[in-house]
């Protein structure tokens, strides 16, 4: 979405987007849009309002402090990242305060609309806003319900719960999305995810190595090639991209990419066109995009070794994986989940683990994350020489933080 300059921003053109899941607070905020002459549109969620500022230009987003998809904070980084030209105002339906994100609103409708607003929840009646204190107070004492885990993923610990709600809110977009978290935390597997879960699910999961593939010739996985466009270009080829059309290309690594690739990436994300080296034709492509990286994508723009402009394209929406460390209740889950598929595989009975060797997993730092543990388990299986039972001895790599 292109930046619209404070000044050309009136109470004529200005538009808004209000998100809740309040029905009353929705329809308080958006008559005094109205009478404002803001042009806005109604959202009850967070994935839904990321949703309409996808689709044009917006000048200010009005947020319900209790959405029931998203965390408030982790919807202003996606939004400061993707959207920095968008005013944000925080509505607490709770205690009736607002406060806007940035101290200085960057268009002058949008410091008109938050005198308005705080006017209109100074008005809004009383016994209006005892119910919807109650119902909040309501949603804070229920039990959080339990989430399912993703297709082919293990753990039921907060830090897991929280990703596969994010997952499950966006799959059903074509929003790109941006996978981080350190080596071995189950990056690709949460892309399978967000595939699998989506209306594409039945078309192409393309997967790109961006670190093993070299530079020289990442361009033509990539984007193709014609038959002489290179030396060793005996025929003609169609790229990874195009394979991908109708279904998810997995960029993996993708902060290891080279600069002069960036560029053609960005362009790619921008025109959703593909050209072929050698060839002057363009193809028109429909791919979701989803990437990966474990580096520190905001430190290597600041570097200058990552382009701005990709990452914000890249980071619509960023879901963060937790550590094996911050999951210390899933380790036995996944511990038992790898060892009952090296049985199954080797064709032998169930075989447990004991204790000792329990504790002695979960006290253990896991830098490798959950692939570090798969190998553990696997040697351990090795070890055991079949006994039923897997017992420390057989965890001779491991040791206590």
């Amino acid at each position: 979405m292109d930046s619209v300059p404070a000044s050309s921003v009136g109470q004529e053109c200005a538009r808004a987007v209000v998100a809740s899941p309040d029905a009353n607070f929705r329809n308080l905020i958006l008559g005094t849009l109205h009478s404002a002459g803001w042009q806005s549109e109604e959202a009850e969620g967070g994935a839904d309002a990321l949703a309409k500022i996808e689709s044009g230009n917006c000048h200010a987003l009005v947020l319900d402090r209790w959405l029931p998809d998203l965390d408030v904070d982790e919807l202003v980084k996606i939004l400061q990242a993707s959207h920095p030209e968008v005013d944000l105002l925080i509505v607490d339906t709770k205690d009736g305060g607002a406060k806007m994100v940035q101290e200085v609103p960057r268009h002058p409708a949008t410091r008109r609309l938050f005198r308005g607003l705080q006017d209109a929840r100074r008005a809004q009646p009383e016994e209006t806003a005892k119910e919807g204190a109650s119902a909040v107070a309501r949603k804070e004492t229920e039990p959080a319900p339990a989430v399912e885990p993703l297709p082919g993923m293990v753990g039921t610990s907060e830090a897991m719960a929280h990703v596969y709600r994010m997952v499950r809110r966006v799959a059903g977009r074509s929003t790109t999305v941006l996978l981080s978290g350190e080596t071995g935390t189950g990056k690709e597997l949460v892309a399978q995810a967000i595939h699998s879960l989506s209306p594409r699910a039945c078309r192409p999961f393309v997967v790109v190595n961006c670190a093993a593939i070299p530079e020289t010739l990442l361009e033509a996985e990539l984007f193709g090639f014609t038959r002489g466009a290179f030396t060793g270009a005996v025929q003609s080829r169609v790229g990874r991209i195009h394979s991908a059309h109708g279904g998810t290309l997995f960029l993996d690594e993708i902060g290891e990419m080279a600069p002069s690739m960036q560029v053609k990436l960005l362009r790619f994300l921008q025109e959703g066109e593909v050209q072929r080296l050698g060839s002057s034709d363009q193809f028109r492509v429909d791919v979701r995009v989803v990437a990966a990286t474990n580096l520190d994508l905001v430190g290597r723009v600041n570097e200058g070794r990552f382009r701005r402009d990709l990452f914000y394209r890249l980071s619509v929406f960023p879901i963060e994986l937790p550590t094996l460390r911050e999951r210390e209740d899933d380790v036995l889950r996944l511990a038992q989940s790898f060892l009952f598929a090296l049985c199954r595989e080797a064709g032998g009975p169930r075989m447990e683990i004991s204790p000792d060797a329990g504790r002695l997993l979960q006290h253990y730092s896991w830098p490798g994350n959950v692939r570090e543990l798969q190998h553990v388990l696997e040697r351990a299986f090795i070890l055991s020489d079949r006994e039923f039972v897997i017992r420390p001895e057989h965890f001779s790599s491991v040791s206590h933080r």
